[in-house]
């Protein structure tokens, strides 16, 4: 049992930086009405963690090259336990945003290295047992973030659904001090500072513009400066990383359409299946009246229906070629997206589970193998990079979609904290239904750049999606 205490280690850190993702979508009503904000501030809970992690987790990719996994992870491990305590002991949004930011900051350097150190740390059958393992960790991260964060909103407190990392987070570092050993470092990697800077000021900013836009009107001098800002950061990163010899992403890689196909799937996949999610939870409490645990029950089934269908599918990986898995996967998650729109004014949670599960069965045909085909579309050596990307433009999109659904939510439903069921649910109609969209165009741009059959080579097939 001794050797798969890595395993463990890496899986501890890997639960909880996952976890925080969904955990904190049922405390949402609770976190407003204790610290007295609106949607924007409740926006940035989520935002300001999932654009710390896309903006910062190719650069801590390479950091991690230069200064070796495990140091890498054991600080992300320490910084994502501090932030968590600021985070449950916060007593505004504006804290409880910036310390979110910095547990961002902490699960980049978490989920940047611990695939690297299960690789160096097993070999032969035991790696792919434990990449195996890991995957299974991480597909049931969303699930168990729910319900989680619905038990201890209900029965302690929201603060508790940050202030229980410390111990998970002091038992990983304790663990992984004692059973990785010491990485290998390739002091000659550079590190894209002026890069990272540009990608995450103009994430950051986009972001940031669309959700002040949706706040106070597009004609606000502030949004129009930040989205003016946010464009201007993005053509400052293409020009630095057409010119960096250090690059953190090679856009010559963008020359090739799978492996594009698969960054704009992977924006498009937590856009259209999970942006949503933070409305529909407020539905859920604040117009059904029900209680945090019984919202995270209620929307449990997507995260099972996709870990059921991702745990029968993979054997399967080789048959399909990736325009299918992905583009098809994306199609449905489309279609179940859609089939939200028949909420109501006189709808209880049970109609979230057609959608919901229609969603799951695309969650679990696609997540398997978007990060594998993104590999495989690229040189081995440019994998890491591939990888990274993939997850990068993942968390990106997530972060994306929720400014612009809760843009598109507070367009039709208004900006008052109060909101009457039937423009509430008016509101949700609009903003599922632009996620809808997002995920059935992007599939037919994933069907044309997907113009040839493509297998996955076997040493991609076994690489393991991430949140």
């Amino acid at each position: 049992m001794r050797r798969w205490l890595p395993l463990f280690a890496a899986c501890l850190g890997t639960l909880i930086l996952l976890i925080d993702i969904t955990i904190v979508n049922v405390a949402l009503p609770a976190i407003a009405a204790d610290l007295g904000t609106g949607l924007s501030g409740l926006q940035w809970v989520i935002d300001g963690y999932a654009l710390a992690l896309a903006a910062l987790l190719l650069v801590l990719g390479s950091l991690a090259d230069r200064l070796g996994a495990k140091p890498v992870y054991l600080a992300g491990l320490a910084v994502f336990a501090v932030a968590s305590l600021a985070c449950g002991l916060a007593q505004s949004s504006a804290v409880l945003v910036a310390a979110r930011v910095v547990q961002g900051v902490g699960g980049a350097a978490m989920l940047a290295t611990t695939l690297s150190l299960l690789h160096l740390t097993y070999t032969g059958r035991d790696r792919g047992i434990a990449f195996g393992a890991w995957g299974a960790v991480a597909g049931a991260a969303a699930g168990i973030g729910v319900v989680l964060g619905g038990a201890l909103t209900d029965l302690l407190s929201w603060r508790w659904i940050f202030l229980v990392n410390l111990p998970i987070a002091a038992l990983a570092i304790g663990l992984s001090a004692v059973v990785f050993a010491a990485s290998p470092r390739r002091p000659g990697t550079g590190v894209d500072v002026p890069g990272m800077s540009a990608f995450a000021v103009g994430a950051t900013a986009l972001t940031y513009g669309i959700i002040r836009g949706g706040e106070h009107g597009w004609s606000d001098t502030s949004a129009l400066l930040t989205l003016g800002g946010g464009a201007l950061a993005t053509v400052v990163f293409v020009l630095i990383e057409s010119r960096s010899a250090t690059a953190m992403f090679p856009l010559v890689l963008l020359r090739n359409r799978a492996f594009t196909a698969t960054l704009v799937a992977a924006a498009a996949f937590n856009f259209a299946a999970f942006a949503s999610t933070p409305l529909v939870s407020l539905w859920l409490q604040q117009q059904l009246r029900l209680s945090p645990l019984q919202a995270g029950l209620a929307m449990l089934p997507l995260a099972v229906t996709a870990f059921l269908v991702a745990a029968l599918y993979s054997r399967f990986l080789h048959e399909l070629a990736p325009k299918w898995t992905i583009g098809g996967g994306l199609a449905v998650i489309g279609a179940g997206s859609a089939l939200l729109t028949m909420i109501d004014a006189g709808s209880t949670w049970t109609a979230l589970l057609a959608g919901f599960t229609v969603i799951g069965i695309g969650v679990g045909v696609m997540a398997p193998s978007l990060v594998s085909v993104g590999m495989a579309a690229v040189p081995p050596q440019q994998s890491g990079i591939a990888a990274g990307a993939v997850n990068t433009t993942r968390q990106l999109g997530l972060a994306l979609g929720v400014a612009m659904l809760g843009t598109v939510f507070r367009g039709r439903a208004g900006a008052d904290r109060r909101i009457p069921l039937s423009q509430f649910v008016s509101g949700l109609d609009a903003a599922v239904t632009v996620a809808a969209g997002v995920g059935l165009v992007a599939a037919v741009l994933v069907f044309g750049l997907f113009h040839r059959r493509a297998r996955t080579p076997e040493s991609a097939a076994r690489a393991v999606p991430v949140g």
